[in-house]
């Protein structure tokens, strides 16, 4: 039987939705560790970024580390971590934070820093203070940046987080390791084949909230157009 046909029946089975190792319950598995991901990579680089565009300093520390981290191979960064914390949820959420550090870190630096330095002045001569400049000045106008490092976060750690499977847990990588341990080869196929539509489906709604941020629109309520200060 053709991979590929097999592939399709499985998806196409009713049954194999259901349950703990179901479908289903694979897609949760992947976008929660996928979520964790994200949520701890924004919470480490995010504020770094805003304050290295903000202050306009250290530019030359967010590129070296930005460039040190894509370096890392995330299958082989999994193993050293298993080796060192052993096998748990932890090594591959701390892979994949690593994983989504440097896109999320670029786009928030670039954002904050390619803010109009005339609509920046403007509001300090208005009597801002340099955190109100930050928070209502230069991350509005950020905003479609920031929100375009946290889609290419996003997308890399979705397609990357199979390697969880690579630990015994759970996932679409599962599909794809098992598949590959039983050579079950249609099933290898089941696993890309989601990870590729989950990833475009979760990209194509953060592209959307790109294009909604975009200052001065009138997309987000919140989102001032400040080009005139």
């Amino acid at each position: 039987m053709n991979i590929f046909t097999g592939a399709w029946d499985y998806i196409a089975d009713p049954a194999n939705w259901s349950g703990d190792t179901g479908i289903g319950n694979r897609i949760v598995e992947h976008l929660w560790y996928s979520f964790l991901a994200v949520v701890v990579a924004a919470a480490i680089a995010v504020p770094i970024g805003l304050l290295i565009g903000h202050l306009r300093r250290g530019q030359i520390v967010v590129v070296s580390l930005v460039n040190a981290l894509r370096s890392l191979p995330t299958l082989g960064l999994l193993t050293f971590l298993v080796l060192l914390m052993g096998l748990g949820v932890m090594p591959p959420i701390l892979a994949l934070v690593i994983l989504g550090i440097p896109p999320l870190l670029a786009g928030t630096y670039a954002g904050i820093a390619n803010v109009d330095q005339g609509v920046v002045e403007a509001a300090r001569a208005m009597g801002m203070t340099e955190l109100q400049v930050l928070l209502r000045v230069e991350i509005p106008n950020a905003l479609p940046l920031i929100l375009g490092g946290l889609r290419n976060a996003t997308l890399q750690v979705i397609a990357t987080a199979t390697v969880a499977a690579y630990v015994n847990l759970g996932g679409l990588g599962r599909y794809i390791f098992d598949g590959l341990a039983l050579y079950k080869y249609d099933r290898v196929i089941v696993g890309a084949v989601l990870v590729a539509l989950l990833a475009l489906i979760v990209d194509g709604l953060l592209a959307l909230l790109v294009w909604a941020s975009v200052p001065g629109t009138g997309r987000l309520r919140r989102t001032p157009d400040l080009s005139r200060l």
